[in-house]
């Protein structure tokens, strides 16, 4: 019985270590995200008045997802720029335009 409390022990300090790194991240995330809010909006705004953007589902997909959590650090402050965006290793992260379309 000892062995396996020690062992459940050291799961729930690797799981509760494990929780804070990610709480960290995703608060981070968040933070940016609540600056660019509004500027995210806009390009949302502008690809529904430009007839780029439709679908009530697709605008609600965009609403409710930030860019941000899918972009490195140094590129999150350009998140609502209607541009592909390098995430490394010679990738990208489409321009909303492009996931507006789908």
């Amino acid at each position: 019985m000892v062995e396996i409390n020690r062992a459940n022990i050291a799961n729930q300090v690797r799981v509760n270590r494990r929780q804070k790194l990610i709480r960290s991240r995703v608060n981070s995330s968040f933070e940016v995200h609540a600056l660019s809010d509004r500027r995210w909006e806009e390009l949302i705004q502008s690809l529904i008045r430009g007839g780029i953007l439709r679908s009530p589902h697709v605008i609600r997909a965009m609403r409710a997802v930030p860019r941000e959590l899918f972009l490195p650090e140094h590129v999150k402050p350009y998140a609502a720029v209607d541009a592909p965006l390098p995430i490394g290793f010679g990738q990208t992260v489409s321009a909303p335009r492009g996931r507006a379309i789908d």
